[in-house]
C-alpha cells in the first residue's frame, strides 16, 4: 500500500468512467499492441518485433473470436477455426486456408509451439478465417471486424461556463487526464473513430479546439482550453460532459463537522430519499500506480475493479453509492477526504490491494496527537475522532462478515490517510491473494465475494450509520 504526496486543497469532484482493463501478457516489447474490435470480443495483443516485421499470435487472434485449436508438427502448424482448415509452415509465405493458397507478406514463424502472423497480413487472413468485412489500420495498429466503430459527434453550449458535449453512437469507457491546456480522453477499449474531421475549432474564449488521432492501439481526443477543465461521464456512458470546474474550498487545517443528523436530513440530503449514502474510494488512480502487483498489474487496477462490484453489492442492499474515481484518474488525499465530507456520507470505505499475504485487512485510522476542536471545527488530521469508535464497529462486523464467506480476515490500525481527514465512519479494506495466489487480485469471483461480505456488514449497521452526527 503506497501512498501520495499532499497536494493543493482546491478540490474537483470528477465523475469518469473506465472499464477496468485486464492486463495483456508481457513481452519484450509490451507497451506495443493492437487492439481488436469485433461484435463478439475487444482485445488487445502485444506486438512482437521480429527481423525484418512485426507479428502477433494466430491462436492469441482467433481464440476470442470463435472455437480454434492447433496442432505443431515440427515446422508445420495446423489450425481448425470453426469450420474452417488451415496450414502453415514456419519461414513459408504462403499458406493453405480452406483448401485455398493465402500469400502472407512475411515469413510465418513458430515459437515454442506458437504461430505468429505478420501484421501486414491480417486483413486478408481473417476475411478468409471470418468471412467478414475487416480493416487494419496498420499505422495506428487498430484492427476492426465489421461494423463497428462508434462516432462522435460535438456540440458545445455556449452558456456560462460553457460546456462541450461528446456524444457517442455506443457507450464508451474512456480514461481522462488533466493536461496543461485541456483534458485528454484517451479510448483504449472502444472502437472510437475519426468525428469526420481530425480537427475541429469552437467560437468559444474558454473551449476552444479538440482534435482525433489514433495510435499503438488507441484513440484520442484532445479538448483545449484556456481553463482546467473536468469531464463527467452520463450514467448510460453515451455522453462526455466537459466544462470547467466547480472548486469547493475547505481551510486545509480544519474541517467542519457534520452541521446537522442525518438522521432527520434536509430536503436536499441523500437520506432524505431514505438511502444511506456510501462513498467508495478506489485508492490510486492516474500517474500513482500504487503497488506493482506483478509487472504488468497495478494496485490501481485492481481497486477500481474492485469498488464498482462493492458499488453494486451495496445499491443491491439499498444504499447510494458514490465512486470518487471511476475511471483513471488523479485525486489527491486531501481531495479524497473533502468529497466524502461534503457530500455528507454515512460511511466512507477506501479500498487497496497487496501481493503479500492473504486474504482481506481492514483498517481504521490511528490517529496523531492533534490541538483542541474548535466549535463545530476538528482538526484536519483529527476529523475522525469522533467517528472513531462505530467505525472499529464497522470494521470488526466487516472482518466477522468475511470470515463467515470463508476469508482470511483481520481488523488493524493504522496511520493511513485519509481516514484521519472524514467525520464520518471510515475504514480501508486491503485485499491480498487468495488460494489461487496473485490471480485472485484480477478474479472477479475472488473480489465478488469480498464485496458481498463488506456490503453485508454494512448492511446489518445501517442504523447505526444513520445515527451518526
Amino acid at each position: 500500500m503506497s501512498s501520495t504526496t499532499d497536494k493543493s486543497f482546491a478540490i474537483l469532484l470528477l465523475s469518469v468512467t473506465l472499464l477496468s482493463a485486464a492486463p495483456t501478457p508481457s513481452t519484450a516489447n509490451s507497451d506495443k499492441h493492437i487492439s481488436v474490435y469485433s461484435p463478439v470480443a475487444l482485445y488487445s495483443l502485444p506486438l512482437l518485433e521480429r527481423p525484418g516485421s512485426d507479428y502477433v499470435g494466430l491462436l492469441e487472434l482467433l481464440e476470442p473470436l470463435g472455437q480454434v485449436s492447433t496442432v505443431v508438427n515440427g515446422r508445420s502448424l495446423k489450425i481448425r477455426y470453426n469450420a474452417t482448415d488451415a496450414e502453415f509452415t514456419a519461414g513459408k509465405t504462403q499458406a493453405r486456408i480452406h483448401g485455398h493458397n493465402f500469400d502472407l507478406s512475411a515469413p510465418f514463424l513458430i515459437e515454442n509451439s506458437r504461430g505468429l502472423i505478420p501484421l501486414g497480413s491480417l486483413s486478408a487472413l481473417l476475411s478468409r478465417f471470418l468471412g467478414a468485412p475487416v480493416n487494419f489500420r496498420e499505422a495506428a495498429r487498430r484492427l476492426f471486424i465489421g461494423d463497428v466503430g462508434i462516432q462522435p459527434s460535438f456540440r458545445l453550449d455556449a452558456s456560462n461556463p460553457p460546456r462541450l458535449l461528446l456524444n457517442f453512437t455506443s457507450p464508451v469507457t474512456p480514461i481522462i487526464s488533466q493536461e496543461p491546456g485541456g483534458l485528454r480522453i484517451v479510448f483504449k477499449r472502444d472502437p472510437v473513430v475519426s468525428p469526420g474531421s481530425q480537427s475541429i475549432s469552437f467560437d468559444n474564449q474558454v473551449i476552444t479546439h479538440a482534435a482525433y488521432s489514433e495510435a499503438n492501439g488507441d484513440a484520442e481526443l484532445e479538448v483545449t482550453a484556456t481553463q482546467l477543465l473536468t469531464a463527467c461521464v452520463s450514467t448510460d456512458k453515451k455522453t462526455i460532459t466537459i466544462s470547467p470546474p466547480v472548486a469547493v474550498a475547505v481551510q486545509p487545517s480544519t474541517v467542519a463537522a457534520h452541521p446537522q443528523n442525518p438522521a432527520q436530513p434536509s430536503p436536499a440530503s441523500p437520506a432524505s430519499a431514505h438511502r444511506i449514502l456510501a462513498v467508495v474510494d478506489p485508492a490510486h488512480g492516474g500517474d500513482e500506480r500504487g503497488a506493482a502487483l506483478t509487472d504488468t498489474l497495478a494496485e490501481k487496477d485492481v481497486t477500481l475493479g474492485f469498488a464498482r462490484l462493492l458499488r453494486h453489492e451495496l445499491e443491491l442492499r439499498g444504499f447510494a453509492v458514490q465512486l470518487l474515481r471511476d475511471a483513471d484518474t488523479n485525486l489527491s488525499l486531501d481531495q479524497r477526504a473533502s468529497a466524502a465530507n461534503t457530500a455528507h456520507s454515512s460511511i466512507y470505505i477506501t479500498l487497496h490491494a497487496v501481493s503479500q499475504g492473504s486474504g482481506v485487512r481492514v483498517y481504521t485510522a490511528l490517529l496523531p496527537v492533534e490541538g483542541e476542536s474548535r466549535g463545530i471545527f476538528h482538526a484536519w488530521n483529527a476529523a475522525q475522532a469522533p467517528a472513531l469508535p462505530i467505525s472499529r464497529t464497522v470494521a470488526a462486523a466487516i472482518v466477522a462478515a468475511l470470515q463467515k464467506s470463508q476469508f482470511s480476515a483481520q481488523a488493524l490500525s493504522a496511520s493511513l490517510r485519509p481516514l484521519n481527514n472524514v467525520f464520518m465512519p471510515a475504514v480501508a479494506v486491503e485485499l491480498a491473494p487468495g488460494p489461487n495466489g496473485i490471480d485472485d487480485l484480477t478474479s472477479a469471483n475472488y473480489q465478488q465475494r469480498a464485496a458481498s461480505a463488506v456490503a453485508d456488514a454494512a448492511s446489518a449497521l445501517r442504523d447505526h450509520l444513520g445515527a451518526q452526527p
